[in-house]
């Protein structure tokens, strides 16, 4: 259980990383804003608490190893990282601009706390399943997590590499769905239906918990229980909002492409205030 004052720290931290996000992007006019804002508390719990990692050592050899396979939500993950201390101040300024240090996604750069290029969805689980087995073949204890998108689940790949990890009892691999519901063009449900989710992923071997992906208590018990299950890899299924933590962004659609012209903006840093 969380104490009040925990559950204020990461409540706090979490305006902090949106407000951190939302200017890189309106600095560099760049898109997939309610993208970052959905996955905002998996990333604070994750690298605030969860992940066994040092960023004075980034290449420490027992580290935990997470991938952002939904690589349009790196503005998020450059804000955590940045605040974790991976990364300077004066160095994610260089997002999205000519001749800048970070791309609009993810590419390999394990110093500044980034373990994998991402981007074309549904490669990080393949890549996670991987990296699990490795460390499974050489007895380390370190885990492997992956944030995918709920679009993401269309491309086959994920599930080949679903079948691929439970057929090799992978225990030490958790995969996270952020099921936001919305993608590129649409409802997820109106593109390619995903339910019954849970069963799928449980039909596929793994063992499953679903959650509210903005709830730390739930999150830090989902990720406290790991291994669900001996043998088995796990997936969480997070329950997210696209745009979550400024109302008018809160589940639209636009939010995937668009930028905040100045007047939202202000709006936008007015709530996360």
């Amino acid at each position: 259980m969380l104490t009040n004052d925990e559950k204020d720290f990461y409540k706090s931290l979490s305006r902090k990383i949106r407000k951190k996000t939302l200017q890189l992007i309106y600095r560099t006019k760049s898109p997939h804003l309610g993208s970052s804002f959905s996955i905002v508390e998996i990333l604070v719990a994750l690298y605030f608490k969860v992940l066994n990692i040092k960023p004075e050592d980034p290449f420490y050899s027992e580290r935990d190893r997470f991938i952002l396979s939904k690589g349009h939500g790196c503005p998020a993950l450059y804000s955590i990282l940045e605040e974790r201390g991976f990364i300077s101040k004066k160095e994610i300024l260089g997002f999205a601009i000519n001749n800048g240090v970070f791309e609009q996604h993810p590419i390999i750069d394990i110093k500044s706390g980034i373990e994998v290029t991402t981007g074309s969805l549904g490669h990080g689980l393949s890549i996670g399943v991987g990296m699990a087995l490795a460390a499974m073949k050489d007895d380390k204890a370190y885990k492997i997590y992956v944030l995918l998108s709920d679009g993401e689940l269309n491309e086959g790949s994920v599930w080949e590499a679903a079948m691929f990890a439970s057929k090799h009892k992978i225990d030490n691999l958790v995969a996270i769905i952020d099921y936001n519901k919305i993608q590129a063009l649409g409802y997820t449900k109106d593109i390619v239906q995903l339910e019954p989710l849970t069963k799928k992923w449980t039909s596929f071997g793994w063992s499953v918990m679903e959650i509210d992906g903005h709830n730390f208590g739930q999150i830090f018990k989902a990720f406290g229980k790991v291994p669900f299950e001996p043998h088995k890899p796990n997936v969480i299924i997070a329950h997210t909002v696209k745009g979550k933590g400024v109302s008018f962004m809160e589940d639209k659609l636009i939010w995937h492409y668009r930028c905040p012209d100045d007047n939202e903006y202000k709006r936008a840093i007015e709530e996360l205030s």
